[in-house]
C-alpha cells in the first residue's frame, strides 16, 4: 500500500504530469465556456412583440401586444416584459411590424414625444411640401427621422434627357397624405403618401420653389440607415450645373420696381405692390 502511495505522489509532482492536467483542465474549461455560450445564445427566451403593425405616435395597449419567444442570439435593447410597454407611445419615427420586438429606442413616453414635428426647425429654415407618391416613397418606406437626397429630372435644351443629385442630406419631418394626415398614425392599413414635408435654408427654399415652376420633376432618394442615425452633413446643393440650370430660366424680381402709389376717391394716397 505504501508503494502504491509513494508512486501516485511521484506521479502528481512529475513536471510532465502536472503540465498535461493543465492542459487537459484547460480543455475542459474551454469546452464548458462554449458550450455555455451556445446555450445562453440559442435558448429560446420570452420578448415583447407586436401582434400587428403598428404606427408612430400609437399607444400601446394590451391588446397590440404578446410575448413570444426567440434565439437569445438576435435579443438586445429589447422589452421583455408587458409592463414596461403598455401605456406608452410607439416614436415619431419608428413603425414595429407584426411580430416585431420592441426596441427601447422606439418606445417613448408621452412627455418624451415632440409635440409638433416643426418644434425644432433651425432659424432662417423653411418647411416645404413635397408632393410624392406611393412609387416614389419607394412603396410607402421612407419615414420621418429619415434623410433622402433630392434628384432633379428634365429634358435640356438639347433635348435630353437630365438626371442628376440636386440637394443631399434632408430630414423628413412628416409624411402626410392628400388629407394632411400623417400616414403612418393609424392603427388599420396605412393611407397613400402625399407630402413629404422637410425644412431647408431659406436659399435652398426659393431655389425649390423655381424649380417647381419648370416643367421637371424633383424625386426623394433615401440615405441608408447609416447616415440617417450617424452624423449627416448639412443640407446643400451638390450640383452648380442644376442650379445654374433653374436660375437662368427664372427673374429675381426687384420689389422697388413693383411697388406703385394708388389715389384714393378722397385724395388720399396709399402704397402698394404689383404681384405677378
Amino acid at each position: 500500500m505504501r508503494s502504491i502511495l509513494v508512486g501516485v505522489k511521484r506521479f502528481l509532482t512529475n513536471k510532465n504530469t502536472i503540465t498535461i492536467l493543465a492542459i487537459v483542465g484547460s480543455l475542459v474549461l474551454l469546452y464548458w465556456a462554449y458550450n455555455k455560450r451556445i446555450e445562453d445564445a440559442t435558448s429560446p427566451k420570452p420578448v415583447v412583440v407586436a401582434i400587428s403593425e403598428i404606427g408612430p405616435r400609437t399607444l400601446i395597449t394590451s391588446d397590440l401586444i404578446t410575448v413570444k419567444k426567440i434565439p437569445g442570439s438576435v435579443i438586445k435593447d429589447v422589452y421583455y416584459n408587458t409592463n414596461d410597454v403598455v401605456g406608452k407611445y410607439v416614436s415619431n419615427d419608428a413603425v414595429i411590424p407584426a411580430n416585431g420586438m420592441f426596441y427601447e429606442s422606439m418606445v417613448k413616453t408621452w412627455e418624451q414625444l415632440p409635440r409638433s414635428v416643426y418644434g425644432e426647425i433651425p432659424n432662417g429654415n423653411t418647411v416645404v411640401a413635397l408632393q410624392v407618391t406611393l412609387d416614389s416613397t419607394y412603396g410607402n418606406s421612407i419615414f420621418p427621422g429619415n434623410y433622402i437626397d433630392l434628384y432633379y429630372k428634365d429634358i435640356d435644351d438639347n433635348g435630353k434627357l437630365m438626371v442628376q443629385k440636386f440637394i443631399e442630406s434632408i430630414k423628413v419631418l412628416a409624411v402626410l397624405d392628400s388629407n394632411g394626415r400623417s400616414v403612418f398614425e393609424t392603427n388599420g392599413a396605412l393611407s397613400a403618401p402625399a407630402y413629404l414635408m422637410f425644412s431647408v435654408p431659406e436659399d435652398i427654399h426659393l431655389l425649390l420653389q423655381k424649380a417647381t415652376f419648370l416643367d421637371s420633376t424633383i424625386f426623394p432618394v433615401p440615405r441608408n440607415a447609416n447616415y440617417s442615425n450617424g452624423t449627416p452633413r448639412e443640407t446643400r446643393v451638390v450640383s452648380t450645373y442644376i442650379k445654374e440650370y433653374i436660375l437662368n430660366r427664372a427673374v429675381d424680381v426687384n420689389a422697388k420696381d413693383h411697388n406703385l402709389t394708388i389715389s384714393t376717391d378722397d385724395g388720399s394716397k396709399i402704397d402698394a405692390m404689383i404681384v405677378e
